[in-house]
């Protein structure tokens, strides 16, 4: 059973080997098949087939890449196309980080902004305000030291809170 399994799939894989074939009829109408085109046909080489035409001839000039590039009528092949639609997830990706990074940045400047108002608050409430120092002792603010911290705080709060 295995065998014939293997069998049959090397079969269908000579398939994927065929070459695409591309022609312009007397109408203007481009075609694409399998099968090779008729005689009175204009055949249009694509990209692959221009690379292998050239590799079988030993050219390697540029014109013919030149004429591809400058072509935008032609169809883009797969290829173009996968490297047309990673680019643009690439570029979608790095707006969409840009875009996060800079809402954090916003909500990071909302949230000292709003934390610079209620400290504002506390100090001009009026109600003892109590600190520990470096040993771990409590100390309470003065009046001078609250009024300094009032004026800076008031500071913040005009650069933080446009």
């Amino acid at each position: 059973m295995k065998i014939l399994l293997l069998v049959l799939l090397s079969f269908s894989c000579f398939n994927a080997l065929a070459e695409v074939n591309k022609w312009v009829d007397e109408n203007g109408r481009v075609h694409y098949s399998d099968q090779p085109p008729p005689s009175n046909a204009k055949k249009v080489l694509s990209s692959a087939s221009k690379a292998k035409v050239s590799a079988e001839t030993g050219d390697a000039t540029e014109s013919g890449s030149a004429a591809d590039s400058g072509n935008s009528d032609e169809p883009k092949t797969i290829a173009e196309r996968e490297a047309d639609l990673k680019k643009k997830k690439r570029a979608d990706k790095e707006a969409a980080e840009k875009a996060a990074k800079e809402q954090a940045a916003k909500d990071a400047i909302q949230e000292n902004c709003i934390r610079a108002q209620q400290s504002l608050r506390e100090l001009q409430s009026g109600m003892r305000i109590m600190e520990l120092d470096a040993k771990g002792e409590r100390s309470y603010l003065g009046d001078e030291e609250r009024q300094k911290r009032i004026t800076k705080t008031q500071q913040d709060i005009s650069i933080l809170c446009k």
